[in-house]
């Protein structure tokens, strides 16, 4: 199995940034593809973000193209999301996920397999 736990989120200003972190167990953290999701109330999870087990290739939401960085350190077990310019329509519950049925970067939310417990951001304007 794998866990994943996500921090680094908070309370932040319009125009600020946050660094998102998410620490995963086992040893086999590099063959994962990964990404970031969120959810705000009332709402569908959404793909934020999505990169390769090697890093090499990434992929992201429309709303945050040119705003937020995914990258990974695969010594460390850990994904990171940097998120800068961020918007008051960024809050949401932001998480982590693991897919490990393939190697090819996926947007939906069925096709990832371990899923962090989420951390809460929230931009005031």
């Amino acid at each position: 199995q794998v866990q994943l736990v996500e921090s680094g989120g908070g309370l932040v200003q319009a125009g600020g940034s946050l660094r998102l972190s998410c620490a995963a167990s086992g040893r086999t953290f590099s063959m994962y593809p990964m990404g970031w999701f969120r959810q705000a109330p009332g709402k569908e999870r959404e793909f934020v973000a999505g990169i390769t087990g090697s890093g090499g290739i990434t992929k992201y939401a429309d709303s945050v193209k040119g705003r937020f960085t995914i990258s990974r350190d695969n010594a460390k077990n850990t994904v990171y999301l940097q998120m800068n310019s961020l918007k008051p329509e960024d809050t949401a519950v932001y998480y982590c996920a693991a897919r490990i049925r393939g190697f090819v970067l996926q947007s939906l939310v069925s096709l990832y397999d371990y899923w962090g417990q989420g951390t809460q951001v929230t931009v005031s304007s």
